[in-house]
């Protein structure tokens, strides 16, 4: 029987973890390395920490209604897209909230995670600690690892002859996301390589005082510029009504659906670097290695102006120039940024179950390690999602607590293998594609879900709460869906789904207007519905004119 759970990580998944087990009844400890709650989205300027964080203007890509705890909406004020200091601020409020800092063990390290003798029946697990030189061993009957996957820098130095030349930092800012780059008088070049999914921020917004900045993008690039602003792009990537709609195909004609283009096909368009990638094999598959699809409202305007350039691969590097693979070299460069991305690892855990998590597809369900006898390890947001990683990340906790606490079952281990040896080979490693943990935000969520039993059914909604039900099936699916049924609901979810839309106004609804009162409202609608009626009228009588009657003139 669980009941001492050891968490290890205080950020957002870490934190859901926590909260998750106090609503099962479970007793969590958790082990904070830092002096604070938050993990990467408590941006530091300081250098000398391996702690890492985002980058100091970081705007989260999925909004508010769709990246907040099922639970937990974001404060209504709070702008749809948010710095990451807004993150952090949400985070303390539901720390706060939930009375979650009291199970927080902050400035301890975990320094080892080893299964005790009897583990084969009982379980448990000794954790080892260490907190101002002191160290400690504990015994869990369950451990949950949220340490995330942006652990240790990816720097693939090797393959840049020359870099130990550069006298300044290869990395800006080691070990963060954001690159610090030299100050002084005068213009700057700094070299960036390569882009990826968020990397592109940095060139356009970190730098702005440089010359000219050069990106390495070695693949082709697709670039996407958002046109116009819509209040649906709030919800962009989670929409429920396009992903209702897939499952209803799919389940009269899935063959079509999922039909895909010869190789022949494919190959023929990716030798067209003009020719737009075909949707099934450039967007949602990872066929789509070759290309890097961006969307960024800054850097087409960088790239018009001149701020920024695109180069070809790194050839090597001098004392203070670069020189590409097309034979071109850029002169005095004087800060290389490494956007190569990072490696996961979970260096306090034994080899035994170390070694065998290559990547969240050796997991099963991306959570549990296949192999062990007992159920009583978890790993937390090894994901990366096309929506929120917190919104996952929540889900699998309130999965696996209920495992935990009993009301959630497993398969056997056997079985559980055997799922995991189904999923594609695992792809090599490499940071840069991050194709081994990517995967679609609603289908993932909607498994988890339905795995700790709380997936809502649309077609009971439809039936028996029509404009809930409705608004489920076309609106985005918000996390509030997955606490309408099953264990731990929330008696504000149906209110919280149907304002949703509001909540996301309400940042841009800054002046007061003149109320208008309820009167005034009733005479417009009156008046609105009076005029085609007016105007049906007049035109019968100048078609159909009664005898007997003729305007005065």
């Amino acid at each position: 029987m669980v009941r001492r759970v050891a968490v290890i990580g205080a950020g957002a998944g870490g934190l859901a973890s926590v909260k998750c087990c106090l609503d099962e009844g479970l007793e969590p400890t958790c082990f904070e390395s830092s002096e604070d709650i938050g993990g990467v989205w408590r941006y530091t300027d300081s250098t000398d920490s391996r702690r890492i964080t985002v980058y100091r203007s970081v705007i989260t890509n999925t909004s508010k209604e769709m990246s907040c705890f099922s639970d937990f909406p974001f404060p209504e004020d709070f702008p749809n897209y948010l710095p990451h200091s807004l993150v952090l601020e949400y985070l303390r409020m539901y720390a706060q909230h939930f009375d979650l800092l009291r199970h927080i063990r902050f400035q301890t390290t975990v320094l080892s995670v080893r299964k005790c003798p009897d583990f084969s029946t009982s379980g448990r697990w000794e954790v080892v600690t260490e907190s101002h030189g002191v160290r400690e061993s504990h015994v869990f009957d369950a451990v949950m690892v949220c340490t995330g996957h942006y652990q240790e820098p990816y720097l693939p130095l090797a393959s840049f002859p020359g870099v130990p030349q550069h006298q300044e930092p290869h990395m800006g800012r080691q070990p963060g996301l954001r690159p610090g780059l030299p100050h002084g008088h005068g213009q700057h070049h700094p070299l960036q390589l390569p882009p990826g999914l968020a990397s592109p921020i940095s060139p356009c917004k970190e730098d702005q005082v440089s010359e000219v900045q050069f990106m390495v993008q070695p693949h082709k690039l697709w670039l996407g510029l958002q046109q116009k602003v819509d209040f649906s792009s709030c919800f962009v990537g989670c929409s429920g009504g396009l992903y209702n709609m897939k499952c209803l195909i799919l389940s009269f004609g899935g063959h079509f659906w999922n039909s895909k283009p010869s190789e022949g096909n494919c190959d023929h368009k990716k030798s067209h670097s003009r020719s737009l990638p075909d949707i099934n094999t450039a967007l949602f598959s990872a066929a789509s290695s070759k290309f890097k699809i961006i969307i960024n409202e800054e850097l087409p305007f960088c790239l018009l102006s001149g701020a920024v350039v695109l180069k070809p691969n790194v050839k090597e590097f001098t004392e203070s120039s670069a020189v590409f693979e097309d034979g071109t070299t850029e002169e005095n460069i004087d800060v290389v940024l490494f956007a190569t991305g990072y490696n996961f690892s979970f260096p306090f855990l034994e080899e035994s179950v170390r070694g065998s998590i290559h990547d969240n597809r050796s997991l099963y369900n991306c959570v549990f390690p296949p192999q062990l006898e007992q159920p009583t390890l978890a790993i937390i947001g090894l994901i990366q999602l096309t929506g929120s990683i917190m919104v996952g990340s929540e889900m699998q906790a309130r999965w696996v607590t209920g495992v935990f606490a009993g009301w959630n079952k497993l398969p056997p281990p056997s079985r559980m293998m055997a799922e995991v040896l189904k999923m594609k080979p695992a792809i090599k490693r490499n940071p840069p594609e991050r194709e081994n943990l990517k995967m679609s935000f609603i289908s993932y969520v909607d498994k988890i879900a339905a795995c700790a039993g709380v997936k809502p059914s649309v077609l009971r909604l439809l039936l028996t709460d029509p404009k809930l039900g409705l608004a489920i099936f076309f609106g985005p699916c918000s996390p509030y869906q997955y606490r309408l049924q099953g264990r731990g609901s929330w008696s504000g979810a149906r209110a919280a789904i149907l304002t949703q839309w509001q909540r996301s106004l309400r940042p841009l609804r800054t002046r007061v207007l003149r109320d208008s009162s309820s009167s005034s409202w009733g005479w417009s609608w009156m008046c609105l519905l009076a005029l085609p009626a007016a105007l049906t009228a007049a035109w019968l009588c100048s078609k159909y004119p009664q005898a007997g009657w003729s305007p005065r003139l």
